[in-house]
C-alpha cells in the first residue's frame, strides 16, 4: 500500500486506528480471511483423507487432493465474485479446488455439505481462540494473585451504593476479581469439549450420501482434525457456539467491573489507584492535567459490545427444521468480533492490572474522612453484651448525628456519654473505632482465595 493510500477498515476490530485497542494482533489473525480459508482448504483435505481411510475414496486420490489443495494457488478475487452470486464461500472454493486437483478433483467435498466444512472451520477457529483466552485469562490470574497477596492488609473504605460501608482491604477487592476469572478459567476447560467438534453430517444431517459409512468418515475427519465426534449432527443446535461466546460475555462482563472501580477509584476526589504511566497515554487535547484510564474505558466497551453479540448468538439459536434460513449468518458476525473484542479487553486488563499504581496513603486518608463514622457498626457490637443490641443501636445512632451535626470524631461523641464510658475507657473507644481494628475475615478471604486459585492452576 502506497503510503498515501487511503484505508479501507470500517469497523474497530479492523481499524488502522483503533485495532490494537479493541483486538491483538494474535486474534486477528486467527479470525483473518486468509485462516478462514486456509481452514476450509483443511477441512476438505482432511476429509479426504478420512475417505481415504475408510475406503470411501482412493488412498492415491486423497494423496493428490492433500498435494494440490493449496491457499497460494486460489484466486481470491473471483471466489469473492462468485461468493456473492452463490451466498456461501464453499462451492466457490469446491470448483477452484476441483480444478487444481485435476481427475481427483472429481473427489473433493464427497459426501459434504457447505455447512459441514463451515462448522467445521470454525470450530477449528474456536478452538484456538480458546487457547489465547485461557493463556491470557492465566496471565490474569497471577497478576490478580500477587495483587491480594501484596495489598492483603491494606485497609481501604468498602462502599455499598457508593456509600462508605465498612472497612475492607484492597487485597480483598482483587480476591474477588481473581475469583471470577478463577471460574471463568474452570468455565473455559468444560466448555472445550462441547465446542470442539466436527460438523460433518451431509445434507439434512443424515449422512445418507455415506451409505454405511458415515460414522467412519466422520469418526476419522474429527480424528484428522483433533477435533471431537458430536452425539447428533449440530447443523441447526447452535448451543456450542453460543456457549462459547456467552463465556466470552462472562469474561468481559468480569473486565468492565474492575474497569469501573478502577475509574471511580482513579477519579479526583478517591485517587487511590491510577493505570500505568505511559508519557501521553489518556492525554487530554485541552487540559494538559487530565490521567484519563484509558485501557478501563475500552475494557468497558468491549464487555458491552461483547454482551450485545452474546445475546445474538442467543437468538440465532431459534433455527428453522433441518437447516437455518438466516440465523446461521449472524454468527459470521458474532463469532470473530466477540473474540476479538475479548483477547482486545484482555491484554488492556493485563496492561492496567500488571502496572496498577496503588496510593495506600490515600486509601488510609479517604478511609477517614467519616471521622469514624464507618465503623459506627463495630461500636454497636462492641456495646451489645453490655447493653443490649438495640439500645447500642440507639447510642450509636446519636452519637452518629452529633458527628454529623456538631463536628468532631465518633471516638469523641462517644466518649462524651456516659453510658459509653460506663463500660468503655477513652484508649478502648479508640480501638473501636480505629477502622483497621474492623476488617472482619477481609484479610483470611484473601488467604483462602489466593490458595483456591494457586491449587487450581495446580490440577
Amino acid at each position: 500500500m502506497s503510503p498515501n493510500a487511503i484505508p479501507t477498515a470500517s469497523t474497530v476490530v479492523d481499524s488502522i486506528l483503533f485495532r490494537d485497542a479493541f483486538g491483538t494482533a494474535q486474534m486477528r489473525a486467527l479470525f483473518s480471511d486468509r485462516a478462514l480459508i486456509q481452514r476450509y482448504i483443511e477441512v476438505e483435505v482432511a476429509l479426504a483423507k478420512a475417505q481415504a481411510r475408510v475406503g470411501v475414496i482412493p488412498a492415491e486420490v486423497a494423496e493428490v487432493i492433500a498435494r494440490e489443495s493449496t491457499i497460494e494457488r486460489v484466486d481470491f478475487d473471483h471466489m469473492r465474485h462468485e461468493t456473492d452470486i452463490v451466498g456461501y464461500p464453499i462451492l466457490p472454493l469446491v470448483h477452484q479446488l476441483v480444478e487444481m486437483c485435476g481427475d481427483a478433483g472429481r473427489y473433493v467435498h464427497w459426501g459434504a455439505t457447505t455447512q459441514d466444512i463451515m462448522d467445521t472451520a470454525v470450530a477449528l477457529q474456536v478452538r484456538d481462540a480458546l487457547d489465547v483466552i485461557d493463556d491470557d485469562i492465566s496471565t490474569l490470574r497471577k497478576i490478580l494473585s500477587d495483587m491480594a497477596v501484596r495489598y492483603r492488609d491494606t485497609a481501604m473504605a468498602g462502599r455499598t451504593h457508593l456509600q462508605q460501608a465498612l472497612p475492607v482491604t484492597f487485597g480483598y477487592k482483587a480476591a474477588i476479581w481473581l475469583a471470577m476469572f478463577d471460574r471463568h478459567q474452570e468455565r473455559l476447560a468444560q466448555l472445550r469439549p462441547r465446542v470442539a467438534v466436527v460438523a460433518f453430517a451431509g445434507a439434512a444431517g443424515t449422512l445418507a450420501s455415506l451409505g454405511d459409512k458415515g460414522f467412519d468418515v466422520q469418526r476419522a475427519l474429527a480424528e484428522e482434525l483433533g477435533l471431537g465426534v458430536p452425539a447428533t449432527t449440530w447443523h441447526v443446535a447452535r448451543d456450542g457456539f453460543a456457549e462459547a461466546v456467552n463465556l466470552l460475555a462472562l469474561v468481559t462482563g468480569s473486565l468492565g467491573k474492575i474497569a469501573l472501580d478502577i475509574m471511580i477509584m482513579a477519579s479526583t476526589e478517591f485517587a487511590e489507584v491510577y493505570e500505568p504511566f505511559v508519557k501521553g497515554r489518556g492525554a487530554s487535547s485541552t487540559m494538559p492535567q487530565k490521567r484519563n484510564p484509558i485501557s478501563s474505558e475500552l475494557m468497558l466497551a468491549a464487555a458491552k459490545a461483547v454482551r450485545q453479540h452474546a445475546g445474538l448468538m442467543v437468538d440465532a439459536m431459534i433455527q428453522d427444521f433441518e437447516r437455518a434460513t438466516g440465523p446461521w449468518h449472524a454468527e459470521w458476525v458474532a463469532i470473530p468480533e466477540s473474540f476479538i473484542l475479548t483477547a482486545g479487553a484482555l491484554h488492556q486488563a493485563k496492561f492496567a492490572l500488571g502496572g496498577l499504581i496503588v496510593d495506600e496513603a490515600r486509601m488510609k486518608a479517604n478511609l477517614g474522612i467519616s471521622r469514624g463514622l464507618i465503623v459506627a457498626e463495630a461500636v454497636m457490637m462492641a456495646m451489645a453484651p453490655f447493653t443490649g443490641r438495640q439500645q447500642a443501636h440507639d447510642i450509636v445512632y446519636d452519637a452518629c448525628r452529633t458527628v454529623n451535626e456538631r463536628g468532631g470524631t465518633l471516638a469523641e461523641a462517644l466518649a462524651g456519654l456516659p453510658a459509653v464510658a460506663e463500660h468503655f475507657d477513652r484508649a478502648a473507644i479508640d480501638r473501636m473505632t480505629d477502622p483497621c481494628n474492623y476488617l472482619g475475615l477481609a484479610p483470611l478471604m484473601v488467604d483462602r482465595a489466593v490458595a483456591l486459585s494457586a491449587a487450581q492452576r495446580q490440577a
